[in-house]
């Protein structure tokens, strides 16, 4: 089970051209809004990375709006891992669960996962606030995700596993976000 204060939200490559065309575009947005809202109530930081934002555009406005203490992390590898300073800042969060969003499910998305996995970390995978062009690529994604040993969770699993009680301001707050 999680905690707030052994998690991290990562949110991947949620841009302007890519966001647009992949499956169930507005769903994942909408979830991973969902999720950084939370995570702000709750005090999970957030990390968020941006591949080549030079050709893909810069994180969505409706994200970016909620992410204005946290500076996006660019990158052009797939893998977040594999770019100097993502780990050095994840290890200096030191917390071993990271929720992994983002997008694609099936390239950055799983690669990111599957190296966090050999680096000993806890993966999460919100698997409706991830995605890619297909449907199925979405699928062969969370498949191999699973495989490598990550956890299959939804939006509001993780929200209220992080919660964990039915009471109180975080709750009413909470609860407020959920119902949206």
């Amino acid at each position: 089970m999680i905690t707030p204060r052994d998690t991290v939200l990562l949110i991947i490559d949620v841009q302007g051209k890519l966001a647009q065309i992949v499956y169930e575009s507005e769903a994942v947005e909408r979830n991973i809004s969902k999720l950084v809202r939370a995570s702000r109530i709750l005090h999970v930081p957030v990390i968020y990375a941006e591949q080549y934002p030079k050709g893909l555009g810069h994180t969505v406005e409706a994200l970016q709006k909620l992410l204005t203490d946290e500076e996006p992390f660019e990158k052009i590898a797939f893998s977040c891992c594999e770019e100097d300073g993502f780990m050095e800042k994840l290890r200096g969060l030191n917390r071993n669960n990271v929720l992994v969003t983002g997008m694609e499910t099936h390239v950055c998305v799983y690669q990111t996962s599957a190296e966090l996995i050999d680096y000993g970390y806890n993966v999460h995978l919100v698997a409706d606030a991830v995605s890619s062009r297909t449907k199925e690529d979405r699928e062969i994604g969370f498949r191999c995700i699973e495989k490598a040993g990550g956890w299959l969770k939804s939006t509001e699993m993780v929200i209220f596993e992080l919660l964990r009680i039915a009471q109180g301001d975080e709750f009413k707050a909470i609860s407020k976000i959920v119902k949206e």
